[in-house]
């Protein structure tokens, strides 16, 4: 009998880089089917479940905007590709018999519902896994923005953050290889030490309104339902170190 969840109801953040796994471009099949049974296995555990998904795989509008691209025009171009990962993930998770559901910050309507947040807290409640896309559906803002403002929303216990790293270190540890790793960190650390794992706007949004944050390596097997389970793994950011 599998231990009792530590959480009841968690957003998962998944950058788009995350569903790439060893491919330079696009989704990896292998790594999207793995990553969608941990988060049924979650599902199943009975931890409610969000996901907010990048899109940087398909199309990162802050990179054309450098280049010259209206800035408006590129990052709508990079909402409409978490669009089409969330749906590859909604694939992935009806193919293993999980009830799933996107929701978009953006009227895309013939694949998707729009986001209205008392819908999906019925979705939650009914045990359906909620993918959320188009980030908060205004340009200029992350989707580590979107991810920390439905996790505040939704009510959810625990921000996990899937990034390609172990948890947060003090440099970057692909650059330095004697950076070092923290086990816990402070939300005022995370935002005023300029560490890399999230646009400071979703860091001060999560200090604000007390919202621990969980980062952890995705390619990692296991790690999320760890999580859930209340070991240690990653790095926990929160108002208590």
């Amino acid at each position: 009998m599998s231990p009792a969840p530590a959480l009841r109801r968690v957003l998962l953040k998944l950058s788009g880089e995350a569903l790439m796994g060893q491919q330079p471009y696009g989704i990896d099949m292998s790594m999207l089917q793995r990553i969608a049974g941990e988060i049924r296995e979650l599902s199943a555990m009975g931890v409610e479940t969000a996901v907010v998904v990048g899109g940087g795989n398909i199309f990162r509008g802050e990179g054309l905007a450098r280049a010259g691209m209206d800035r408006v025009t590129a990052d709508h171009m990079g909402m409409l590709a978490t669009v089409i990962n969330a749906l590859a993930l909604q694939d992935a998770l009806e193919r293993l018999g999980t009830g799933v559901r996107v929701m978009s910050s953006m009227a895309v309507r013939a694949v998707c519902e729009d986001y209205i947040r008392r819908r999906a807290l019925r979705h939650l409640e009914k045990g359906r896994i909620c993918v959320f896309a188009a980030g908060t559906g205004n340009p200029y803002l992350s989707t580590d923005t979107a991810a920390s403002l439905r996790a505040i929303e939704i009510g959810a216990e625990l921000l996990i953050k899937g990034t390609q790293v172990d948890g947060v270190y003090s440099a970057d540890p692909n650059l330095e290889p004697d950076a070092k790793r923290y086990e816990r960190i402070s939300h005022d650390e995370l935002v005023g030490g300029r560490l890399g794992v999230m646009d400071s706007t979703a860091a001060v949004m999560c200090r604000d309104n007390d919202l621990p944050i969980r980062v952890y390596d995705v390619a990692s097997p296991g790690g999320l339902l760890r999580i859930a389970r209340g070991e240690n793994v990653g790095t926990l950011v929160s108002s208590e170190t």
